[in-house]
């Protein structure tokens, strides 16, 4: 039997995830209200195929949901699941969900049992975590097993992922963890033995590349901008060559979420309490250029409305920070959206799944849940999440119904000649014809 603490988004897919693998699953949550529509086969958030999944578990009779603690004594392996957002007045991560997690369920820790952190935590976070349990639980025993998860395509990454890292102390937590993942390692997966610290390291690490990587083809794209280059075929170039890869470089308003910003932020605070700030120093321009490029886009919005918007519509197609989600946490659309509203602009925002949680975050913006109502005379769109049924869009169709026929392509993700044979201005960053 499983135990999954913390229900949000990765401890709900990791439960039903490993509920379909044929273990018992009981997960634990402190939210009744999140609990109980869990326990509805009810997902409190959007993710591609994970609805069918919970559905389905909850109709085996494998997986549960409660808010009692004392459920997990069964437990042979308890996986911690809880966030580490970022503290209210630091770049530091907030550990307090990570500690209170673990110190609930050691009353109940059955001798042998193995508790299993996935949070993404400041190195060195798992060994003080295991110096207490050898205390409060001495019958315990703790490893680490950092998630890699994809938001629009948590269950394939935990299902199928492309690796697991396991950080353990001694061969015994290992093979524990070897016989979980027994079916995904048949599968040709990856098995990766590391101390806790290393396990640690690998997921903000891993973090810290992909928004290297993204905050380096913004940065060609603001010098594509002022050379007169075009940022999308310079990406196509160094794209080919193996050492570099085509992923992430795809130039736009930058990346967001619950993770990359507060991962990296968190990466930057623990290495200068470790004494190694200059080595993340670099990381700090990373995560400017990634600011900036939000920045940009409402300058170009000045330059082609004017200086003063309150006189003006835009309409702006994309909410969450990312297309197949409804996370809205540090994301560069709304952002822009919530800094044009505070300018004076009058703004309408559209997104296929994340107006309520958008909602909840801005309430003082104007929402739709239509895309010609969104766009209706509008003196600008601006393309902001690259969800699909925003590049179905037909300029021609479009065309009649805003004031301006003026689009600010934010993700570089539209078809430019065919908005511009619409007879629309058409703009992208590091594009400058």
């Amino acid at each position: 039997m499983l135990s999954v603490v913390g229900c949000g988004y990765l401890g709900t897919t990791h439960a039903a995830c490993m509920s379909s693998l044929g273990f018992t699953v009981i997960g634990v949550d402190t939210d009744a209200d999140k609990v109980a529509m869990l326990s509805r086969g009810e997902l409190p958030f959007y993710e591609p195929g994970l609805d069918t999944l919970l559905a389905q578990e909850m109709k085996s009779g494998r997986l549960s949901f409660t808010t009692d603690f004392s459920a997990v004594q069964s437990a042979d392996i308890h996986f911690v699941c809880v966030g580490t957002p970022q503290i209210k007045d630091g770049l530091a991560a907030d550990l307090t969900y990570v500690r209170s997690a673990v110190r609930a369920i050691s009353p109940y820790l059955k001798e042998g049992a193995l508790v299993v952190g996935k949070s993404t935590v400041p190195v060195g976070t798992a060994q003080s975590l295991h110096e207490e349990l050898a205390i409060s639980a001495p019958q315990a025993d703790l490893a680490w097993n950092p998630e890699f998860l994809r938001e629009g395509f948590a269950v394939e990454d935990t299902l199928t992922p492309n690796r697991l890292v396991v950080g353990v102390t001694n061969d015994r937590a290992e093979e524990i963890l070897k016989t979980v993942y027994a079916g995904i390692i048949a599968l040709g997966t990856p098995w990766i033995r590391a101390d806790l610290a290393t396990a640690e390291l690998v997921k903000v690490a891993a973090n810290s590349f992909l928004a290297t990587k993204i905050s380096f083809i913004n940065a060609m794209a603001e010098v594509c901008e002022a050379a007169g280059g075009d940022v999308t075929i310079l990406a196509k170039a160094i794209g080919y060559d193996p050492r570099i890869g085509s992923r992430f470089l795809q130039a736009g308003i930058g990346f967001g979420g619950g993770c990359l910003p507060k991962d990296i932020r968190a990466f930057m605070a623990r290495a200068e309490e470790l004494g190694a700030k200059q080595a993340l120093e670099f990381l700090r321009e990373i995560d400017a250029i990634n600011l900036r490029a939000r920045q940009r886009v409402i300058d170009v919005v000045r330059s082609e409305l004017s200086e003063d918007l309150t006189q003006y519509k835009v309409a702006v197609l994309g909410a969450t920070f990312k297309p197949d989600s409804d996370d809205v946490r540090d994301s560069p659309a709304l952002d822009i959206a919530a800094q044009l509203h505070a300018a004076g602009a009058h703004v309408v925002v559209h997104d296929p799944k994340g107006i309520e949680p958008a909602r909840k975050r801005f309430p003082n913006l104007n929402f739709s849940q239509s895309v010609t109502e969104c766009i209706k005379a509008a003196d600008l769109i601006l393309h902001l999440t690259e969800w699909k049924e925003y590049q179905a869009l037909d300029p021609a169709v479009l065309g009649p119904l805003v004031k301006n026929k003026i689009i600010i392509d934010g993700r570089n993700a539209l078809d430019r000649e065919l908005w511009r044979n619409a007879g629309w201005k058409f703009h992208a960053l590091g594009r400058t014809d």
